[in-house]
């Protein structure tokens, strides 16, 4: 059977966009000029005594590829 004219294809996985952002420190987080809600938030987490982390994705530095 031949396919109907206009229909598209279903996109394959390979075919979507991969979104990746950098691990930052609180450190980073604090120091940031345009600081993110939930960058303040890891950072006041991280204030506290004994708090282990190990880095929040930072929205500023979102790439595609």
């Amino acid at each position: 059977m031949a396919k109907a004219k206009g229909k598209k294809a279903p996109a394959l996985k390979s075919d979507k966009l991969r979104v990746s952002m950098k691990l930052v420190t609180s450190d980073v987080c604090e120091r940031c000029k345009t600081p993110c809600t939930r960058g303040m938030d890891y950072a006041a987490r991280m204030r506290t005594d004994g708090a282990v982390g190990k880095g929040v994705p930072c929205i500023l530095t979102r790439h595609t590829s």
